[in-house]
C-alpha cells in the first residue's frame, strides 16, 4: 500500500471525464416511477425472512444559513419550529417501516444526515433517538457505528455530550475551506477555534471516529491558500478526510447561482490543489482510500481495503454493505436486497403522504441479473482497486471475457495507457490510475451511453 496513488499529468488529462460516483449501480439517475410502496414491502419481507442486519439513513433537511456550494436537499430556515410537523412524520414513517421487520434485526450502522441534523433542539434529538430505539433494534453496547453530521457553529460541547449519550460514536464535521474570503464568497463563516472545540469534545467524549470534509476548487481558493487549510486540518488529526472537487452546476443547483463564477479556480489550479493535498496527507500517514477519501493507516475503512472487505452504497465507503440500507425522511434512499427506492424529494409531498399513513416512496429500481454483475465488478474495482475474474465467474456463471467481450479494446487501451494492469484472470488498477478508478468503473455501466454527462460532476 505504499505506493498507493502516484500522480500522472497526463493520464488524468486524458481520463478525467464526467461521470457517476458509484454509490449505486445502477445510479440513481435510473431511478423510475413505476417501483413504489408494493415494491418496498416486498423487499422488507424478505429482509425480514432473511434476518439481514440493518443500517438507517436519517435525513434531517433543516439549516439556518444557505452554503452557496451546497447540492444537498435542505430547506433554510430560521423558525426552529419547522423541525416539528417534520418530526411526527418522520417517526410515522419509521412506525410504518419497522412494522415490517423483525426485531431481531439489528442495526449494525446509523447515520443522522442532513441538511444539519444539529438543527434539532436537545428534546428533539432525545425524542428521536427514543423512538428509532423503540421501534429499531439499535445496539447499546457502543460496538455499532452510529454517525452523525456536526455544524460546529450548530454544536457545543453539551451538544457533544448529548450526542455521546445518545449512541453516537462517530462525528463528520463539514469545513470546507478555512480561508475567511474563501468563506465569505461561499456564505460559510467558520473559524478554526469552533471546529477545534468540536473535535476537542467529541475526543473528551471518547468518540470513536472523526471525519473532516474538505472541498477544493471554491471561489477565491488558490493552490497557497488551500495547502495552509489542508495542514490546519492535519494538525487536528482527524480519523478520515473527504476531499471533494466543486462541481459548479448553478442550473441544476439554485444556491449555486450565488458564487462568482469568474472567482472558481482554473482547471490547472484545481488539479494543483489535489496534487499538493495528496502530497501532504501522504507525508501526514494517510492512506488514499479512493473516491476523494483517506484514512489513517489503523482506520477501519483502511484496514477493511487491506482486507479486501470494503464496500459502498449510498453512506459512502462503508464496512456494512452486507446490512440492509433504510433510508428515512424527505429525499432518502434505501437498498434492500436488490431494490433502491427513494422518498419524495418535496418536503410537503414527503409530510402530506405520511399524514395520509402512507409511505412516501416515490421512484426507485428493481437490479435484473445484468445490474447484480456489473454492481459486482464495480464494487470490487472501486474499493479494491482490483477485480479476479474467477470469483466473479463462479458467482454469476459467466465466462468473464465472454459477457465483457465488447468492452475488451477499452480495457486493453486504458491497460496500454498505464492506467491498468489487464491479463486473463484480473484488472489491477495501477498506482497512477487509483485517483481515476471512476473512469475504469464507467466502461462496466451499462446505461452511461444513454445519459446526460452533465447531470455528473468530472472525476477530478
Amino acid at each position: 500500500m505504499l505506493d498507493a496513488i502516484r500522480w500522472d499529468s497526463d493520464l488524468i488529462h486524458r481520463y478525467d471525464l464526467a461521470g457517476p460516483r458509484y454509490t449505486s449501480y445502477p445510479t440513481a439517475v435510473q431511478f423510475h416511477s413505476q417501483v413504489g410502496t408494493f415494491d418496498l414491502f416486498h423487499a422488507l419481507r424478505d429482509s425480514r425472512k432473511a434476518l439481514r442486519p440493518l443500517s438507517l439513513y436519517v435525513h434531517v433537511p433543516f439549516c439556518a444559513n444557505i452554503c452557496y456550494y451546497c447540492a444537498c436537499n435542505k430547506v433554510i430556515t430560521k423558525d426552529r419550529g419547522r423541525a416539528l410537523p417534520y418530526l411526527q412524520r418522520l417517526e410515522q414513517e419509521i412506525q410504518l417501516i419497522a412494522c415490517h421487520l423483525d426485531p431481531a434485526q439489528k442495526v449494525e450502522q446509523l447515520h443522522f444526515g442532513g441538511g444539519t441534523p444539529t438543527f434539532l433542539s436537545h428534546d428533539e434529538l432525545r425524542q428521536l433517538m427514543a423512538h428509532l430505539r423503540k421501534h429499531f433494534n439499535l445496539l447499546d453496547d457502543d460496538s455499532g457505528d452510529y454517525g452523525i453530521e456536526i455544524d460546529p457553529r450548530e454544536a457545543d460541547w453539551s451538544t457533544m455530550g448529548l450526542l455521546r449519550e445518545l449512541g453516537f460514536n462517530r462525528v463528520s464535521i463539514g469545513l470546507q475551506d478555512l480561508d475567511p474570503a474563501v468563506q465569505r464568497a461561499v456564505n460559510r463563516l467558520q473559524s478554526l477555534e469552533e471546529t477545534r472545540a468540536v473535535i476537542d469534545a467529541a475526543r473528551t467524549l471518547q468518540f470513536r471516529s472523526i471525519n473532516i470534509d474538505l472541498i477544493y476548487g471554491l471561489p477565491k481558493q488558490t493552490p497557497e491558500n488551500f495547502a495552509r487549510t489542508v495542514e490546519e486540518v492535519i494538525s487536528l488529526q482527524p480519523d478520515r478526510l473527504s476531499v471533494f472537487n466543486y462541481a459548479h452546476l448553478p442550473e441544476r443547483f439554485m444556491p449555486q447561482r450565488r458564487i462568482n463564477g469568474n472567482e472558481l479556480p482554473a482547471p490547472a489550479q484545481k488539479l494543483e490543489m489535489l496534487e499538493r493535498t495528496i502530497e501532504q496527507l501522504t507525508a501526514a500517514g494517510y492512506r488514499y482510500i479512493g473516491m476523494d477519501h483517506f484514512a489513517l493507516p489503523d482506520d477501519e475503512l483502511a484496514i477493511a481495503q487491506e482486507e479486501q472487505t470494503l464496500q459502498r452504497n449510498f453512506q459512502g465507503y462503508t464496512t456494512h454493505g452486507h446490512c440492509d440500507l433504510i433510508g428515512l425522511g424527505v429525499s432518502a434512499i434505501s437498498q434492500i436486497g436488490d431494490l433502491y427506492c427513494q422518498n419524495s424529494s418535496d418536503l410537503n409531498a414527503y409530510q402530506s403522504t405520511l399524514a395520509a399513513a402512507q409511505l412516501a416512496t416515490s421512484r426507485g429500481l428493481v437490479c435484473n441479473a445484468d445490474d447484480r454483475l456489473r454492481r459486482a465488478v464495480i464494487q470490487q474495482l472501486i474499493c479494491n482497486f482490483s477485480l479476479e475474474f474467477a470469483a466473479i465467474e463462479q458467482q454469476f456463471n459467466i465466462d468473464f471475457q465472454g459477457y465483457f467481450g465488447a468492452l475488451w479494446p477499452q480495457l486493453q487501451g486504458m491497460a496500454s495507457d498505464g492506467l491498468i494492469e489487464l491479463d486473463r484472470e484480473r484488472i489491477a488498477v495501477l498506482p497512477a490510475g487509483r485517483l481515476l478508478v471512476r473512469s475504469v468503473c464507467m466502461v462496466f455501466d451499462a446505461y452511461l451511453e444513454q445519459q446526460n454527462r452533465q447531470r455528473f460532476s468530472r472525476v477530478i
